[in-house]
């Protein structure tokens, strides 16, 4: 039987070699992160924890966050991140969708979770710093269980889709290690590099392409919340770094105001950089020329969702192509196709289907919803509208559903902030539609029918919102309409409101 190859993989490294540092100038080194994940896991089997259960954790990113991880892999459970970004509604909704055997968080973050229970056992959370300091030896201490197979979900990370509720994509061990082992051979991973890592751990991006891309590889990840000026400081002891246009953007704005000592010094520290990577949302080709401008680095686009992995990439060794996300990643088929399913021709526009090593184990719990993703040929519907060139590389044109917005890296259901506007007391209708924005990709707008002669301001619907959704999911534009136009059989037609 095959066993999970992300944890034997693991086992291989260096044990004196550092493996992830955080906030505070904590690190580990990849030794003591197997000997504090081997603790939580003992503590965890003497919990219930088993294989085949879910264990939801909230955790800050670094050492602490990695010894969870693995501890409930090595229980054979399955892992579900939860947001320290998310409002506690939205943390709720996950717990109560996943039914975790146990909850764990860390001690700054354990408030966040009062009054939420395992809705398997009822208990509250566990600390995550008591798990990995448990005794693995005494008397009546369970033992460490055998790895689990490859075939077992290691992972379930919740992503908006069109139903407006954020869903459970259950990944295995076997298609996460498809998709570090693809990114390792196309982006030359190696153990010497140093992932300078500023991104959030509840998604595919920060979790999988680069935590655990950097993990396979043996490599040091070096977590700090972003900061412009610290990032531009810290990307001179780095060697990777992976971020969305947003960060970029937010980079350059940095620099274009700072003194030009320090955009001197920034620049010469980011000339450095092995690799810098984007994805998430389209980098704009003006983001791509600045940013190569100041620092000589050509940023790498990619393209992939949390159900498929990685799918595309720009070349690592060869020309990378502005606006564009590359070619097919090793094992990975990419067709562009009409709305009958057949090939279109080079330069025209289709959907892009996927077949893919990495591809997601289903939907929880939604076994339609999992089903109607597929095609007859068993092509993953990615729901992106793109073109292929003569020379085989991709460029996407958007999302081919309205319903679903890329703003700052996150993929966002308008479903989801429209629910949520809709119990405003003063909004009697709403629409929310992505807007092209230079900053975010796309900016996050509602259009309002008022309620009598209320009219809310902008200010007044974020405040309302901020306590129910994540401040990235947070309406940045506001239009009063007088009745949002729709089509004869009632739905309203958003695409006219994203017209100018």
């Amino acid at each position: 039987m095959s066993l999970s190859p992300l944890l034997i993989r693991l086992g291989e490294h260096p044990p004196d070699a550092i493996a992830v540092s955080g906030a505070g100038g904590a690190r580990t080194s990849y030794g003591a992160l197997a000997r504090a994940a081997d603790a939580a896991t003992v503590a965890l089997r003497a919990q219930g924890v088993g294989p085949g259960d879910t264990v939801a954790f909230l955790v800050d990113p670094g050492p602490l966050y990695v010894e969870v991880l693995l501890a409930i892999w090595r229980a054979g459970a399955i892992a579900v991140p939860l947001s320290p970004l998310h409002a506690v509604p939205e943390l709720a909704h996950v717990v109560e969708n996943a039914a975790p055997m146990a909850l764990i968080a860390s001690g700054l973050l354990a408030p966040r979770l009062t009054g939420m229970r395992s809705p398997l056992t009822g208990q509250e959370s566990l600390g995550a710093e008591a798990l990995v300091a448990f005794p693995t030896a005494g008397a009546g201490s369970p033992r460490l269980p055998g790895l689990p197979p490859a075939d077992a979900d290691a992972l379930m990370l919740y992503t908006s889709g069109t139903t407006g509720r954020p869903k459970g994509v259950r990944l295995s061990h076997a298609a996460l290690a498809a998709t570090v082992a693809s990114l390792e051979q196309a982006w030359r991973w190696r153990r010497d590099d140093r992932l300078l890592h500023v991104l959030p751990l509840h998604h595919t991006h920060g979790l999988i392409v680069a935590l655990l891309g950097a993990l396979w590889a043996g490599a040091e990840t070096r977590c700090q919340p972003f900061d412009a000026a610290a990032v531009w400081s810290a990307l001179a002891d780095a060697s990777v770094f992976m971020a969305v246009p947003t960060v970029y953007t937010k980079l350059m704005q940095a620099f274009d105001a700072a003194p030009s000592e320090a955009r001197a010094s920034w620049a010469a520290g980011a000339r450095g950089l092995r690799l810098a990577t984007s994805g998430s949302a389209a980098l704009p080709a003006t983001l791509l020329e600045a940013f190569r401008q100041a620092t000589g680095q050509i940023i790498l686009e990619r393209y992939g969702m949390t159900e498929i992995g990685m799918a595309l990439s720009n070349s690592y060794d060869g020309p990378r192509v502005p606006g564009a996300v590359g070619r097919e990643l090793p094992g990975v088929t990419v067709d562009i196709v009409d709305d009958a399913g057949r090939p279109v021709p080079a330069g025209e526009p289709g959907e892009l289907r996927v077949r893919t090593p990495q591809m997601f184990s289903g939907y929880h719990g939604d076994a339609a919803a999992t089903a109607a993703s597929f095609d007859g040929e068993g092509r993953f519907l990615t729901g992106d509208t793109g073109t292929r060139d003569a020379g085989g590389v991709v460029r996407l044109l958007g999302r081919t559903s309205i319903d679903i917005i890329k703003s700052g890296g996150y993929k966002l259901s308008a479903l989801e902030i429209e629910a949520v506007l809709l119990d405003h007391p003063a909004v009697a209708e709403v629409a929310v539609v992505g807007v092209p924005d230079d900053t975010w990709g796309e900016r996050v707008s509602a259009w309002v029918v008022a309620r009598g002669a209320a009219s809310p301001t902008l200010a007044d619907l974020q405040a309302f919102a901020r306590e129910r959704l994540a401040p990235y999911k947070l309406p940045r534009a506001l239009e009063l309409v007088p009745a949002l136009p729709r089509n004869a059989m009632g739905k309203v037609q958003k695409q006219r409101l994203r017209s100018p």
